[in-house]
């Protein structure tokens, strides 16, 4: 009894494989090719229909488009095996008209559960639209978490700090975005030197060390507008405060504003201007009885 049930069992599931395989293995088929020429075209569209902007350097219009062609590549992916699982349920026999009236009242229920899920992907969405930030771009989100954007959904933005940790940024949470590397960057030091040093001949040495590195080879092609004292920013307690800013490519200000520190230190110890460190100045004065001896 046992074999006849067994033989039975096996002789309908082969039938059944044979009789569905060629259409499974077509909707499969047919699904990836899909998948291949949509997400090929969707570069092909964005590239051309994404006009660049004077305010905005091809690398930058580049970062732009491979955001977005990443997000709908994505979404297309998602949708397309979607439909293709759903046609191959029904090619196999299974209803799916009560799947998609579930589906729907599904998403009824997510939809008053997921306000929060609603709201990150309409933000997402306006992040992309009036392009705030980009993969590849150093922003810090809020005023407190930073890094560089590693990768974008439509509903959370993936950062990488300094440290190495990996922040996901759910994009309902974002309030504040500083962009950090859009169109170009800018040195912004200040430097301080001591009240006894010649305030006009540490000027024109900050100028003559900017100068110089903006026409270093090393530098030259990511450096702007050579750093330069703009003036006295402000009089501290054990020195005089004097800012240096200058424009370079994006997201090397840090780089070239390490050199331009180091330099300045090597050229103060040369020139005998003092950089100095927080002092305090005590002032004894006898008292009455003792003055008296």
């Amino acid at each position: 009894m046992i074999d006849i049930i067994t033989s039975w069992i096996t002789t309908d599931l082969i039938t059944f494989a044979t009789k569905n395989a060629f259409t499974i293995i077509g909707i499969i088929v047919g699904t990836y090719l899909i998948t291949r020429i949509t997400t090929f075209g969707i570069e092909k569209l964005i590239r051309k229909t994404i006009h660049s902007s004077e305010h905005l350097s091809p690398i930058a219009e580049k970062k732009r488009e491979d955001t977005l062609i990443s997000i709908l590549r994505k979404t297309s992916k998602i949708v397309i095996w979607i439909f293709a699982f759903l046609i191959a349920l029904s090619e196999l026999g299974v209803d799916i008209g009560p799947l998609i009236a579930g589906a729907g009242i599904a998403g009824i229920a997510v939809g008053f559960g997921g306000q929060y899920l609603v709201r990150d992907l309409v933000t997402g969405i306006f992040i992309l639209l009036e392009n705030q930030y980009r993969v590849g771009d150093v922003v810090r989100i809020n005023g407190d978490t930073a890094g560089k954007v590693e990768d974008i959904s439509l509903r959370l933005t993936m950062l990488r700090d300094l440290d190495g940790v990996v922040h996901h940024i759910p994009h309902g949470e974002v309030k504040i975005v500083a962009n950090l590397s859009k169109g170009y960057s800018r040195v912004n030091i200040n430097f301080g030197i001591s009240y006894e040093s010649d305030l006009d001949a540490a000027i024109a040495l900050v100028n003559r060390v900017g100068k110089d590195l903006a026409e270093d080879e090393k530098f030259k092609d990511i450096i702007m507008t050579a750093p330069e004292c703009l003036g006295v920013d402000d009089l501290g307690d054990s020195s005089i405060i004097l800012k240096i800013v200058g424009d370079t490519e994006v997201a090397e200000q840090w780089g070239v504003a390490r050199e331009m520190r180091r330099r300045l230190k090597i050229a103060c110890d040369k020139e005998g201007i003092s950089i100095p460190f927080p002092q305090l100045t005590l002032n004894y004065k006898n008292d009455a009885s003792d003055s008296k001896k």
